[in-house]
């Protein structure tokens, strides 16, 4: 299996959208603030990518992360919330995932949790983030 950080995609215009890895450094500040350790970020598999993988607060499980960001307009809500966009072809994605992830790092027989967090971002002041607990099961 490959392992290696993930480019982000480019924009329209050619350039990179700074949006989905500023939403993944919010993410990560607001996971170790809740007492995670962040121990990889974009990793890739041969069935895709997860955004973070964490140490839970416990020292056992292991957290995999989906970070969904949008952007706002000003006094306006997004017209769905980032966290609907992880639909059941990406639930089971990131099952794929997580079980090649703990098969090659050796932790089959350590807590594995799927968490998404969503950060929605402003124009103008701070995003804000809601993170949902094993956002996929099993």
């Amino acid at each position: 299996m490959r392992w290696w950080f993930h480019r982000p995609e480019k924009n329209r215009k050619g350039g990179r959208d700074p949006i989905g890895p500023a939403g993944e450094r919010v993410a990560a500040r607001r996971l170790r603030r809740e007492g995670h350790r962040v121990i990889a970020r974009n990793v890739r598999t041969n069935s895709g990518e997860v955004d973070l993988i964490c140490l839970a607060p416990d020292k056992k499980t292991i957290v995999f992360v989906e970070v969904k960001t949008r952007r706002v307009g000003v006094g306006t809500a997004p017209a769905h919330r980032p966290e609907t966009n992880v639909g059941a072809k990406k639930q089971e994605k990131l099952r794929r995932i997580a079980r090649e992830v703990a098969r090659r790092r050796g932790w089959t027989d350590r807590p594995l949790r799927i968490d998404v967090v969503a950060v929605e971002w402003p124009a103008k002041g701070k995003p804000v983030v809601r993170r949902t607990e094993r956002a996929v099961r099993g």
